[in-house]
């Protein structure tokens, strides 16, 4: 089978493609290759306790279709509904092919396509398109970061990780502990708190966590008084400005800024809490992504003493729980690891040019969404300190105006040139976090400035892919001879 376009994924990042293409190349022939049975990417992958997004809806849900629940922080199960409704309103789902997982891909330039190996329910099968759009996410559904701790062997509980949880399990009235501190353990304790005797987070560093309402009061308002969709697009563009102010003064002001969240912290745990042991990070603001707790249910947690938090390192396991440095012995039921995300790039897929294998780490990202010498192909990766919907929604935009823009030069292929006066500067993600550290080796490089720059900033990324000329100097428009 063959395709003008192949959009790899049927997540957000799929679904806003598939919108995009409908609506901006209606003469464009395309399908969207899922690999799982069902579309949502995360929100149908994870299914542990509280589940919930961890950015405000108006900024994740999609531009084109305003998100109307009252929760602005939701749930896991809301979300996929929202997704779900989004794909039958825009009639979608016809060209979502379940089941079928994108083996390897290889650009052929003698016939100017990609060749794709399909697994299509255990069955190889071959595709072939003329651009492929990889929308598949940024990390592995099949192997999370799950480090071996000593004498994991010997507990005597049940041990889980949240991206394989089992929803059968009953948590009620025992001890749990959750290992970590990111956005998944912040999520999972309070909800878990609500059904189990006591929770315990173990974290060996905190992260910065910062209570916010889980209702969004401007919609309640404006949606009295205004149109759906005017109201929409105004909270919308509040909490864009609100987020990108937030991060600027983070990086310009960040003793200022750390002091005023850890003062929050404290004003939710009293003065007689350990705030400085428990809930403040080495590093600064929005070195790492912020943890969002709405309507402090953490904390009311930890005030109702249904939850604590240790901050200590994991001397080994025991067989009624977790043994720390410090000597204090942590019973457990059940520990969970919230231990993180694997990254992958190019959605795990083993991709080729002319039957070289392609190594993304070797190509420096264009506009942060195209690799070096690399043709028609694009991926979509979202913002790391906003909602990664704003990203993706950029990203369909122009690679919709390129694939136009082919069309107009009678083109039947493009690609950023290698550019050896780029000078590179650092790593295509400028954050501390774990998972990214881990992964530097795998993720493509960026240069000093525009267009092999990966600024992280919607309001530049607007002029930069949505107002500016598809033509500059890197972009190569050409047939194959």
């Amino acid at each position: 089978m063959h395709k003008d376009i192949i959009v790899v994924g049927a997540g957000i990042s799929g679904i806003a493609a598939g919108y995009n293409l409908q609506k901006s190349c209606p003469n464009k022939s395309f399908t969207i290759l899922e690999g799982r049975s069902s579309l949502g990417g995360t929100w149908d992958l994870f299914k542990y306790p509280g589940v919930r997004s961890d950015s405000d809806m108006h900024t994740l849900g999609f531009r084109f279709k305003p998100w109307i629940h009252k929760k602005s922080i939701a749930d896991g199960p809301s979300i996929l509904e929202y997704l779900n409704e989004t794909v039958d309103e825009f009639n979608l789902r016809e060209k979502i092919s379940f089941n079928h997982k994108v083996i390897s891909s290889n650009w052929s330039s003698e016939k100017s396509v990609w060749e794709l190996k399909v697994l299509c329910n255990e069955n190889e099968t071959h595709m072939t398109c003329n651009f492929l759009f990889l929308c598949g996410g940024y990390y592995s559904y099949d192997k999370p970061f799950m480090p071996k701790f000593p004498n994991q062997e010997e507990f005597q509980g049940r041990l889980i990780h949240p991206q394989f949880w089992d929803e059968s399990m009953d948590y009620s009235n025992k001890k749990v502990i959750v290992i970590g501190s990111g956005a998944t353990a912040i999520t999972l304790v309070p909800a878990i708190a609500q059904k189990a005797e006591h929770v315990t987070m173990l974290q060996r560093s905190p992260s910065y966590v910062v209570s916010g309402p889980g209702e969004d009061s401007w919609s309640h308002s404006l949606n009295k008084i205004l149109p759906l969709r005017l109201s929409y697009f105004l909270i919308r563009w509040k909490n864009i400005l609100r987020t990108s102010l937030g991060f600027y003064l983070s990086r310009k002001y960040p003793n200022w800024v750390k002091k005023r969240l850890i003062d929050r912290v404290r004003d939710e745990l009293g003065q007689d809490f350990d705030v400085e042991k428990h809930f403040t990070p080495r590093y600064n603001p929005w070195d790492q992504r912020m943890c969002l707790v709405p309507d402090s249910n953490l904390f009311a947690s930890i005030r109702d003493n249904k939850a604590s938090v240790v901050t200590d390192v994991i001397k080994s396991f025991t067989k009624k729980g977790i043994l720390v440095e410090s000597g204090q012995q942590i019973e457990a039921d059940i520990i969970i690891t919230a231990t993180g995300i694997e990254l992958n790039i190019l959605n795990d897929i083993s991709v080729s040019v002319d039957d070289r294998k392609l190594v993304p780490n070797n190509k420096l990202s264009y506009k942060g969404m195209m690799l070096s010498g690399v043709p028609n192909l694009a991926f979509s990766f979202g913002y790391v300190n906003a909602s990664w919907t704003l990203r993706a929604d950029l990203t369909c935009e122009y690679v919709c105006r390129l694939l136009n823009e082919m069309d107009k030069q009678d083109v039947t292929v493009c690609l950023p040139e290698e550019d050896s006066q780029a000078m590179v500067d650092d790593e295509y993600i400028d954050f501390t976090s774990g998972y990214v550290q881990r992964s530097l080796d795998i993720l493509p490089k960026q240069g000093m400035k525009a267009p092999w720059r990966n600024y992280q900033n919607y309001l530049k990324d607007i002029f930069l892919v949505r107002l500016f000329s598809i033509k500059d100097s890197t972009l190569k428009f050409y047939n194959h001879k």
